[in-house]
């Protein structure tokens, strides 16, 4: 018979293990000598310490979950009852005890984080709700618009709630979103109905305009022209295609008419010089105005000089394509200037992107929210799909979004 300090083996064969509780059968052996025997269960024993060991580490420096270390040491506590090996079993079940400790110390700090996060999350969605609410009441169409987006894009980032509350939380906030949608789209249709009655507006200009081109009642006439010139300009503008058209025809025919009263007055080009030399003056003027850098002074500053341009009367007609010329390209650029201004701020374009934009968004929402209850269902094939679908509608949706920054906001 040969033993240890924790098990022995007796002549028959069989091995034992000290306990608290006094001996217990291991095993038998029959193969080879005590010492082997032994020496065969110690290392078994040598085993489950590492095992241990490894449970201990991974509990302490991982995040693995509680339910999945209870199942490791409940494992391992198995093996330990079953006594196949010879050792201190009491010291193992002693450490597995202080493992159940931690780990359930562990799963009530995780608890107390998670109810934290939580917590901390419906604040945030809260505040989120009560901006967007805000902004939904602001006439500031770029900037409010703009933040809306990035709400949305910090709504994302958090975590969800319970279904009820985030649910909840998530209609106010899409309800504000889609009130202030509403609100700009309306905004922009007013617009576009004022642009239309310009257009109503300068097409009657026009017409008179044509109508007075083949007079020849030189000052009376001429008056008219800059009457309707001061109409067409307080009329405001029309859409783009439509006040190109109108005024070309409109600029066509007060052509036509001051074409027709130069030649009646040719033969007073030789008494015009002094007109020459103050148009002259005027046009240093104008082109000081260049580069155009305010839209608005050089529009004002522009228009006086004009004024003052028409109320001087013709120069001579050699000088007058040079002069004339020099002026218009002034002109020419601060239409340019408005140009740029109008394709920047096209409201008919920018509503249209805008509109888009509304409904992809809508789209990724639903398609979220389908994703959602899939998963809370259990449907991770319906699921996946779903997200897939998702990831091309958030695609589209951020080349809208680029869309209509480039028409700011």
């Amino acid at each position: 018979m040969s033993s240890d300090p924790w098990g022995r083996v007796d002549e028959t064969g069989t091995v034992y293990v000290r306990t608290a509780d006094g001996e217990q059968v291991v095993g038998s052996w029959q193969a080879g000598s005590p010492e082997e025997a032994l020496a065969y269960f110690e290392r078994k024993y040598e085993g489950l310490v590492v095992e241990i060991g490894l449970l201990e580490r991974r509990v302490r420096t991982t995040d693995l979950s509680a339910k999945d270390a209870t199942a490791a040491i409940d494992h391992i506590r198995t093996q330990v009852d079953e006594h196949h090996v010879v050792g201190d079993l009491d010291a193992l079940r002693e450490r597995l005890d202080k493992l159940v400790a931690t780990v359930d110390t562990r799963r009530e700090e995780r608890k107390a984080a998670k109810a934290k996060q939580s917590e901390e999350a419906r604040t945030a969605k809260e505040a989120l709700v009560a901006e967007a609410e805000e902004l939904a009441a602001s006439e500031q169409w770029r900037s409010a618009g703009e933040r809306l987006r990035a709400l949305v894009d910090t709504w994302k980032g958090l975590p969800r709630l319970d279904r009820k509350t985030d649910d909840e939380l998530w209609h106010r906030f899409s309800h504000a979103r889609s009130a202030f949608s509403k609100r700009r789209k309306a905004h922009f249709a007013s617009l576009d109905a004022q642009r239309e009655e310009a257009r109503k507006v300068k097409e009657k200009l026009v017409a008179e305009a044509e109508s007075l081109s083949g007079s020849t009642d030189w000052g009376p006439t001429a008056a008219r022209y800059r009457d309707l010139m001061a109409d067409w300009k307080a009329a405001g503008r029309a859409q783009r295609e439509a006040e190109d058209e109108l005024w070309a025809r409109f600029r066509g025919a007060q052509d036509v008419f001051f074409q027709a009263r130069g030649q009646v007055f040719a033969e007073r080009d030789a008494e015009q010089s002094g007109n020459l030399t103050l148009k002259e003056e005027l046009v240093v003027e104008a082109e000081k105005l260049l580069p155009v850098t305010d839209l608005k002074a050089a529009r004002a500053a522009f228009r006086s000089i004009n004024e003052r341009w028409e109320a001087i009367g013709h120069v001579p007609r050699d000088a007058r394509p040079k002069i004339e010329g020099r002026m218009h390209a002034v002109e020419r650029a601060i239409q340019e200037a408005e140009e740029a201004e109008w394709r920047r701020t096209n409201p008919e374009a920018r509503a249209r992107a805008a509109g888009l934009t509304g409904q992809l968004q809508a789209a990724v929402d639903k398609l979220q929210e389908q994703v959602d209850k899939a998963r809370a269902a259990g449907n991770d094939a319906k699921a996946n799909k779903l997200s897939q679908e998702l990831e091309g509608r958030k695609a589209l949706l951020d080349q809208a979004l680029k869309g209509l920054e480039e028409f700011g906001g």
